[in-house]
């Protein structure tokens, strides 16, 4: 059943270092000159997370043009961020903007988080034991071993999700021991918009120039002080979060500061994975059917148009 809206939700959607933050300040504040008071709501897993800026690309609330930016800085860096979790908080911010009279903007490119809001599916039940279990599973068997056992039990969702991805892997079994059936690690077979009147823009960027700008993105990362940004989250612990100890450039900062990483192999390691990242978020986006494409640097007024 889709969500009747009482004004658009747009995503703006795309790969790590498209520009996807500057077109929904720019489209936002664009609406809000045409009496459209538009507000941006974070689709990004990492954004969600205090004192996580450097590493994630934050937009700084000085550089927020005075537009209302919602589930940024939600969690601390010791919580775990799941999907399930986000999902009603976004919903609840959009129908909130919605009350207040203006378009959502939707931004960010999480593509599991993207499509729990965009698209109307919900998630099955937790069970906490199942989950503790297969966790030291993971720790003593390896992420293989759990994986041989999906492809067992569900060859389907075996085949889409991340073979490396042990907490998704994790997830799929918790379901399936629940006697439930997963949502393949993805989208379903033919997704239902839950609101109505959605308008999908995903910015894109030449390969080469993608590559390009993201090697000089994460150097920038680490000239900016990312560094002196693990360390201080150390203390706010950051070793003991389940995600945001995993997120890339931040798990090879913290490989850094511990000696097993040198300066060099935790840049040229932050690269690679932000590269393999940026490939899977544009094959995930592009199964959106309703997506319309812009070439990067977008411009609003373009998306307005089209």
């Amino acid at each position: 059943m889709t969500h009747p809206p009482s004004r658009r939700l747009w995503a703006v959607v795309g790969a790590t270092g498209t520009g996807k933050s500057d077109l929904a300040l720019d489209l936002a504040e664009m609406l809000r000159e045409r009496g459209n008071p538009a507000e941006i709501v974070n689709a990004d897993a990492m954004q969600l997370y205090r004192g996580m800026d450097i590493g994630t690309a934050k937009v700084p609330e000085s550089e927020r043009r005075g537009i209302p930016h919602h589930l940024f800085d939600v969690r601390d860096v010791d919580e775990e961020a799941a999907v399930a979790w986000y999902q009603p908080l976004a919903r609840e911010a959009i129908d909130a903007i919605h009350a207040r009279g203006g378009d959502a903007i939707l931004v960010g490119g999480s593509g599991l988080y993207v499509s729990s809001v965009v698209y109307d599916f919900s998630f099955p039940p937790r069970d906490a034991a199942i989950r503790s279990r297969l966790e030291h599973e993971l720790e003593s068997e390896g992420v293989g071993a759990l994986l041989r056992r999906l492809q067992a039990q569900d060859p389907q969702t075996a085949s889409r999700v991340d073979p490396r991805n042990g907490r998704r892997i994790i997830r799929a079994l918790e379901v399936l021991e629940q006697g439930g059936s997963t949502h393949g690690a993805a989208l379903p077979d033919r997704p239902e918009l839950w609101c109505s009147d959605t308008r999908i823009i995903g910015v894109r960027l030449d390969r080469a120039a993608l590559v390009e700008r993201l090697d000089t993105r994460v150097e920038r990362m680490w000239e900016t002080g990312l560094i002196a940004e693990v360390d201080a989250l150390r203390a706010r612990g950051l070793e003991r979060g389940v995600t945001a100890r995993r997120a890339i450039g931040y798990a090879q900062a913290l490989g850094q500061l511990e000696g097993r990483l040198t300066r060099e192999e935790a840049i040229a390691e932050t690269q690679a994975l932000t590269r393999r990242y940026a490939r899977r978020q544009v094959s995930w986006f592009k199964r959106y059917a309703e997506l319309v494409w812009h070439d990067a640097p977008a411009r609003a007024r373009d998306v307005l148009e089209s």
